[in-house]
């Protein structure tokens, strides 16, 4: 029987479907989104369009009360003089955390997927048991692994990697190496679900003609997980980038990212027209950043 002979019938029961069943089932498509409509239109939709209202007052206002409206486009320009190296320097720890945690996220998740065997769910269970506390006891907890009186800092003097006077604490070691941590969850579960769906025949295959190991991961495993590497990626340099808690705790002044600086400006300073504008320039980066690397890495699907 021919494939047209078989859509015969399909295009028949379409034809005899009542036309007002199908309009209901559109009804109930609507209806289905309509939650998920109202909590992005409230959530998103309603507080972007405040902040960037908030970001074209006037500056130079007393208190929030005192700021006005008058369209000051001229406040993107002001931050950005102002605050270009916190800008530059989130995104630069953003992307060596990111780095890290695809390195050491990319080898968790192969021996999970590939190695485990029945202990994988077990292994998972153990990579996201941080979150089972806090963001903030996290961080803090790093605070006194690295303390200038800790096993690390010890260990690290005695092996002559680091001087008598030198330390972790409260420099860029000590913050990137708290958001690799923090973030690193984020980074194996999406490569460990693209991981885990490779058939391990592809990779068996490229071993029976004779490809060498390294040349069959290059050829086999790496493109089928580049998903997960992608979405990986994404959901760690986003919220690192915009973190401030390990560069507040971690850090020092000379580590200030524009987490820091927003958060001063809208609590510590008052100025919400310069955080607002801050917030507004940091959203607008990096989504400009995500459709290019997504573009880039050839999977504009996960958009």
């Amino acid at each position: 029987m021919t494939q047209a002979a078989q859509a015969v019938p399909e295009t028949a029961t379409l034809a005899a479907e009542p036309s007002g069943s199908r309009r209901r089932r559109g009804r109930t498509g609507y209806l289905l989104m309509l939650p998920a409509t109202l909590w992005l239109l409230l959530f998103f939709v309603v507080p972007f369009y405040s902040l960037v209202a908030t970001s074209l007052f006037d500056a130079s206002g007393s208190d929030f009360r005192g700021y006005e409206m008058t369209y000051a486009w001229g406040n993107y320009v002001d931050v950005v003089e102002a605050y270009w190296q916190p800008f530059l320097r989130s995104l630069w720890y953003a992307a060596l955390a990111t780095g890290i945690c695809l390195v050491l996220g990319y080898v968790l998740a192969y021996a999970i997927a590939f190695k485990a065997g029945r202990w994988k769910w077990l292994l998972l269970v153990l990579v996201i048991a941080p979150f089972f506390t806090s963001f903030l006891v996290r961080t803090l907890s790093w605070q006194l692994i690295l303390s200038d009186e800790g096993f690390v800092v010890d260990a690290l003097q005695f092996l002559r990697v680091l001087g008598p006077d030198d330390r972790l604490l409260a420099t860029p070691v000590a913050v990137v190496a708290g958001l690799a941590y923090n973030f690193l969850p984020f980074m194996v579960l999406p490569l460990f679900a693209s991981l885990d769906k490779i058939d391990p025949r592809l990779v068996e295959a490229s071993s029976d003609l004779y490809a060498h190991p390294f040349v069959g991961f290059w050829k086999v495993t790496w493109p089928l997980s580049l998903p997960g590497v992608v979405s990986g990626t994404l959901l760690t340099f986003i919220p690192a980038a915009g973190d401030y808690i390990n560069a507040e705790f971690l850090g020092s002044t000379n580590q200030r990212v524009i987490g820091n600086v927003i958060q001063g400006q809208f609590i510590d300073a008052n100025n919400s027209p310069v955080a607002a504008a801050l917030s507004v320039l940091l959203m607008v980066l990096i989504v400009a950043m995500v459709l290019v690397y997504v573009r880039r890495a050839g999977t504009e699907e996960l958009l």
